[in-house]
């Protein structure tokens, strides 16, 4: 799962060296649910929180593309009730058909993602 939020910077790195400081604080204040140490012997029972996705350098999959498997996926946008009800993967993993069902019943969920924008903490 991937959260996206507006951000107000000019320095490329600060939104990396921030979730950096995130997931590391998270990971210290509940060290049996999360870390922030991508070797997979750490992440055994744990969720990774994958602060490197925030490079400028990183490619990462936009909202509504296709994953390039033999079953292709969708990224797809979702609420946070529906982060609250899963109870496994499959019922957060879409397909194109399933997603053009969502847009039509929820709309598009990340419209106005980018009309507020927030500074960093320091």
């Amino acid at each position: 799962m991937q959260l996206y939020t507006a951000i107000d910077t000019n320095d490329p790195a600060a939104p990396s060296a921030y979730a950096k400081k995130l997931a590391q604080q998270l990971a210290r204040e509940t060290p049996e649910q999360v870390t922030a140490v991508m070797a997979k012997n750490q992440r055994t029972n744990r969720v990774l929180i994958d602060w490197s996705q925030n490079n400028p350098a990183k490619t990462t999959v936009a909202p509504y593309s296709l994953r390039g498997r033999d079953h292709p996926t969708v990224s797809t946008p979702i609420t946070w009730e529906e982060v609250e009800a899963c109870r496994h993967v499959a019922q957060l993993t879409f397909t194109a058909d399933d997603v053009l069902d969502r847009v039509d019943r929820h709309g598009d969920l990340l419209v106005g993602l980018g009309d507020t924008r927030t500074k960093l903490p320091d």
